[in-house]
């Protein structure tokens, strides 16, 4: 669970803040009892605005776990993708 400050508390209680951010998953700043913003660790950050490029994952999986050794069938994900074509939609306003 996060705690939650209002924007007065949060100026008053700046390296507190910062601290529990460090700690915790996140700090909430309200205003007004709404919240406007969040103090997280630099860590949570970087994990939040990590590009990965899906291929690069794939791959790297791969070379991680040897899948026969694992013995899953490909069968496994068979069904689960749905094939219709889905719906028309008009891209040109």
């Amino acid at each position: 669970m996060f705690k939650r400050y209002s924007i007065a508390e949060a100026r008053d209680q700046f390296a507190r803040l910062v601290r529990e951010g460090e700690k915790t998953s996140m700090v909430e700043i309200t205003r007004r009892g709404k919240p406007t913003a969040v103090v997280i660790s630099w860590r949570e950050y970087q994990r939040l605005t990590l590009k990965v490029n899906f291929w690069d994952r794939y791959f790297a999986f791969h070379q991680q776990f040897d899948l026969a050794r694992l013995a899953i069938e490909p069968q496994i994900s068979e069904g689960v993708r749905d094939q219709s074509p889905g719906r028309r939609v008009n891209l040109i306003p």
